[in-house]
């Protein structure tokens, strides 16, 4: 199965579970050795294996454990900055982002032909 936006939330973890499964038992894992060498609970790993939630830092130590983490780049690769913004910049990291103007409403109604 391929991840996509059509997938629902779901259907994306339980995906996502069945993989790590797969990744476990291609190590010759059970879930109890997983749970151990991870830091987490036997329950967490049948639950996140199951397609149910689970935190962040409980897939992060799996991941780890199962030799997975550097996987994370392709998932959310380091984002480039596009060259007007690197120019504005001049080397500063960005920290907020800026609110959309508002467009200042014209004091003279358009018409056709006009070139206002």
């Amino acid at each position: 199965m391929k991840f996509d936006n059509k997938l629902s939330d779901a259907a994306v973890l339980e995906e996502l579970g069945q993989r790590i499964a797969r990744y476990r038992l291609n190590r010759n894992m059970t879930q109890d050795a997983l749970a151990t060498e991870s830091g987490v609970s036997t329950p967490t790993i049948q639950r996140l294996e199951n397609g149910h939630s689970t935190q962040a830092s409980n897939l992060i130590r799996i991941l780890r454990t199962l030799q997975l983490l550097e996987n994370l780049d392709a998932l959310i690769p380091e984002p480039a900055i596009s060259p007007l913004q690197q120019a504005r910049l001049q080397g500063k990291t960005r920290q907020r982002a800026s609110k959309p103007r508002k467009r200042k409403p014209s004091t003279t109604p358009w018409t056709w032909g006009s070139d206002a």
